[in-house]
């Protein structure tokens, strides 16, 4: 019985024949393959002696007889898959490969059904089966897996001789037998030589035809078959360059094809095989198998003469160092062939490339008798003008090119695809003589192509030709003629960009800035646009850029600053290449910077907002992605240093036009991004942030709009929040103890947030107040700002005040100067100037302030005069105000400290003392009096 691993083949098998579906047959296809190569022959052993099927058809198509019912099924489904697999790649169901696959599975199971003696027609089946699997192996190029099926098709031929023989009553018998097998044979034999090939195993491919060619005596029909298969096996190993290989078989290929001439493969087939064994020889080692070489093209041209081979004797000859003569007769000898007017003209070609132009030129001479009625005679001239160009005849070879002119005007015009060709030979040299700066000789030739246009004519090839030239015109110095030539060129393609550029050559020659201003535009918009014939002309997608950078060049060398500038203002909208766009803007920067320095005040403006453009223009670019080929993180960091240093100093230039300031801080900042953040950069950041928020600050204190100064406060907001942000990363550098970025960040972002009237303002003074470090300047900053318009935060603004007067007084020594100014404030903001209804708390938190200050008035001589006159005025006059209200001890109070004061004057004592004790007594009378009607207490 069929071991498991079959009986799942056969399951396979079954569902794969009921398949329709292309994708589920090639899935099943792969499965059976996979499950196959599972099978051993133990999967499948029968019962010895068991009489097995009768022989099927080369189809498989005989139905199996009686047999062990296990077996029998297992034949059946192997013939059933066969002729399925038939059938399906008949029908292109299946393609080679699947082929391969499922012969290899119905072939494995054939094997299993053989036994140990089986019958006269189970060995054929197994014959054909193995032979056919292990071909179709070979056919997809796995010939190693053939060659297992070809060693078991070897053996059953064998087996079916040993068979037949037994069987045989006679000699004759046997010698019948033996023709009947030989054929078998022969084929493995063919197959197996075909493997090994394929597989580069020469040696047993020699022995294998060898083999097959000791039988071609008892199989003559076989050599048609036998010769083409060693001419292929010689193909083979040609294109893998194994000349050697190569030879031999194509040796054994003519030697078989001669064997019997019945049965040949014909002349033509002969010659060919010897050509290609010349061919060999020729590439494998000429100057060693030259005479083999001309053997087999002579043996080929003897067989069948053919252009081909005519072509190949005379390259082999002309390879030997053939003299001249030998030459000729080669080419006498096929004189008679018919051969086309290519063939001819390679031929001569071939002959003129090696230098033997005697022979060449003869040859191309005699070429026009036989094909007198072509309309491609032309070709005829046309090689022979450029073998006399290639050999330096120019004066031969001008003259042919006169006498094709005469002919165009004479009825013998050369077909379209001719004269372009002529049109190509004559700019090639006009190009040549132009590079060698030869440009009277370079017209000459662009004058001959210029002959073949009518006058009028529109064509984009003539408009090229003027344009040429029109620049030999200009090298000449010839501008009235490269004016001309230009003209005739705008006529026949009036949006060329290549037309333009003639045209600024020429302005810029002449010094005409306004003109060559205009080209340069007209190409920038060109340049924008690709022109309709761009695709005719085929120029490359950078030409625009290529162009204005060219342009740019030539204003340079011409001193035409202007001119220049507006080039590459063009040409930085326009660059693909990033290195050169970088170029290009440096350029321009430094342009424009040398321009601005040779220019007044009023000019200026219009060409530092270009500057501020250009360095928009890097940093938009800089931000671009590009590859790591294209533009690499260091040049990137390069670039981006050059301009913020550029940007950083014209912003120190323009220390007095704030905003051109603040507008480059701001974009040496944005520059800086790109660079790596090391402590330097930090810095320049820094810096460059500090500074832009100064000046925002700055102009948001002028008198400008609400909105203005909205916009204003915000932008050095915004600034100061990123500042506060490198500032933490560069703390963490070094020691910048005495750095006053932490000072001017306060009062920077105070001032800002107190105008822009944050609610968050008292949060953000909560922690400064609470600073031990902070200094009396800087409280008597926020003090100021804090009532600053559009600010208004007294209660701030007294709180730093006190805060500050406190360090006053902790001084070891008070500076009076300082500390009456700190006093003189705090009293403006607590006591405000023409209020009579006062607090009590108040006038006593002031009447503190004035008692302080009195303290430092009598411990030092240094307080300012003019502060303790303010001081004595500000005490007597609040007395004064009581005293009109009726407050009488307050006004005693208040007035006798204003007479505390008068005491501390110096040299203006004397002005104010009578007035004010004049007053004070009778502020004192009007007290005394008051207290009469105050009655006495129990």
């Amino acid at each position: 019985m069929a071991g498991p691993r079959v009986a799942a083949v056969e399951a396979l098998v079954r569902e794969l024949l009921k398949e329709e579906a292309p994708s589920r047959i090639a899935a099943l296809t792969e499965e059976l393959f996979q499950a196959a190569e599972g099978i051993s022959e133990e999967d499948g052993k029968a019962a010895e002696g068991e009489p097995p099927a009768p022989s099927p058809s080369e189809e498989m198509g005989g139905a199996c007889a009686s047999y062990t019912t296990a077996l029998a099924q297992v034949e059946e489904s192997a013939v059933s898959l066969w002729n399925w697999t038939v059938t399906k790649h008949t029908g292109a169901v299946i393609d080679d490969e699947q082929r391969a696959k499922l012969r290899f599975v119905a072939c494995r199971l054939i094997c299993l059904c053989e036994g140990s003696d089986p019958p006269e027609g189970t060995i054929r089946r197994q014959i054909l089966m193995s032979m056919k699997t292990g071909k179709g192996w070979i056919d997809i190029g796995k010939a190693g897996l053939a060659d297992g099926f070809l060693e078991n098709a070897m053996s059953s031929v064998e087996k079916l001789y040993a068979k037949l023989r037994k069987g045989s009553e006679g000699e004759a018998d046997i010698q019948v037998h033996r023709a009947d097998v030989e054929k078998s044979l022969f084929k493995v034999l063919s197959y197996q030589a075909e493997s090994a090939v394929a597989q580069g195993d020469f040696q047993k491919a020699v022995m294998c035809v060898q083999r097959c060619k000791d039988m071609l005596m008892n199989l003559p029909k076989e050599t048609c078959y036998l010769s083409i298969l060693c001419y292929n096996f010689g193909v083979e190993t040609y294109e893998w360059k194994r000349y050697e290989q190569s030879s031999f078989w194509l040796s054994q290929s003519y030697d078989i094809g001669k064997m019997d001439m019945k049965y040949s493969v014909g002349k033509e087939m002969q010659a060919k095989v010897l050509r290609l064994l010349a061919t060999t020889y020729f590439e494998w080692d000429c100057s060693l198998y030259l005479d083999k070489a001309l053997k087999a093209i002579s043996l080929a041209n003897q067989e069948n003469l053919h252009p081909a081979g005519f072509f190949l004797k005379v390259k082999i000859l002309l390879k030997s160092g053939a003299s001249d003569e030998d030459i000729n007769s080669a080419l006498a000898e096929f004189m008679h062939l018919e051969m086309s007017l290519d063939f001819c003209l390679n031929t001569a070609k071939l002959l003129l490339e090696h230098g033997r132009e005697s022979v060449g030129f003869d040859f191309l001479k005699s070429v026009p008798e036989r094909f007198e009625s072509s309309p491609d005679l032309g070709k005829i001239t046309l090689l022979h003008i450029e073998f006399l160009l290639k050999n330096k005849r120019e004066l031969l070879a001008k003259q042919k090119i006169e006498e094709v002119i005469i002919g165009h005007y004479t009825g013998k015009q050369l077909l379209p695809e001719a004269l372009n060709q002529l049109h190509i030979i004559l700019w090639d040299r006009a190009a040549k003589r132009y590079e060698e700066k030869s440009y009277s000789e370079a017209l000459h030739w662009y004058n001959y192509s210029v002959s073949f246009y009518t006058p009028g004519q529109i064509d984009q090839n003539l408009a090229k030709l003027q344009r040429n030239m029109a620049s030999c015109y200009l090298h000449l110095k010839q501008l009235d003629k490269a004016k001309e030539a230009v003209k005739q060129a705008e006529r026949c393609d009036p949006n060329s960009i290549f037309t333009k550029f003639i045209v600024y050559k020429i302005a810029v020659m002449e010094n005409d800035t306004d003109k060559a201003v205009e080209a340069v535009i007209e190409m920038g918009k060109l340049a924008e646009k690709p022109s309709e014939h761009e695709g005719k002309l085929r120029v490359d997608k950078n030409t625009g850029s290529n162009l204005l950078s060219l342009a740019a060049q030539i204003a340079l060398e011409n001193d035409q600053q202007i001119v220049a500038i507006k080039a590459l203002e063009y040409l930085s909208e326009h660059l693909q290449d990033c290195r050169q766009l970088f170029a290009a803007l440096k350029c321009l920067v430094r342009l424009m910077l040398s321009k601005v320095m040779a220019e007044n005040a009023e000019k200026r403006d219009e060409d530092i907002n270009s500057i501020v453009t250009y360095l928009n223009l890097a940093h938009k670019k800089l931000a671009e992605s590009f590859t790591e080929e294209e533009f690499t993180g260091d040049m990137r960091i390069l670039e981006a240093h050059w301009f913020r240093k550029v940007a950083w100093n014209l912003a120190v230039q323009f220390k007095d036009s704030p905003e051109k300031m603040r507008d480059f801080f701001v974009l040496s900042f944005k520059l800086s991004q790109f660079c790596p953040s090391d402590k330097a950069v930090l810095i320049a950041q820094k810096t460059c942030l500090l500074m832009a928020a100064a000046v925002d600050l700055e102009m948001g204190r002028q008198q400008v709009t609400p909105s203005e100064q909205t916009e204003l406060f915000s932008q050095a907001f915004q600034h100061l929040q990123t500042c506060k942000e490198i500032w933490k990363v560069l703390k963490l550098t070094g020691d910048f103890a005495k750095d006053p970025t932490d000072t001017l960040l306060l009062l920077y972002e105070f001032e800002a947030r107190s105008k822009l009237n944050d609610p968050t303002l008292h949060n953000l003074m909560e922690s400064v107040w609470e600073q031990p470090q902070i200094e009396i300047k800087t409280l008597e900053i926020i003090a100021s700002l804090a009532m600053e318009s559009p600010a208004r935060y007294p209660v701030l603004c007294k709180k730093a005040l006190k805060s500050a007067l406190n360090l006053h007084r902790k001084q070891a020594v008070i500076d009076a100067v300082k500390f009456s100014k700190c006093l003189h404030s705090l009293i403006n903001i607590s006591l405000p100037t023409g209020l009579t209804d006062l607090d009590t708390c108040v006038l006593q938190e002031v009447w503190d302030y004035f008692e302080d200050a009195l303290s430092v008035v009598s411990s030092t001589d240094a307080y300012p005069e003019m502060e303790i006159l303010w001081l004595m005025t500000r005490a007597w006059n609040t007395g004064i105000f009581q005293y009109t209200v009726g407050k009488y001890k307050e006004a005693e109070q208040w007035c006798g400290l204003g007479m505390r004061f008068l005491n501390h004057l110096g040299s203006l004592k004397k002005s104010y003392e009578g007035h004010m004790v004049g007053l004070y007594s009778e502020v004192l009378d009007k007290l005394d009096r008051a207290k009469g009607f105050i009655p006495n207490e129990e």
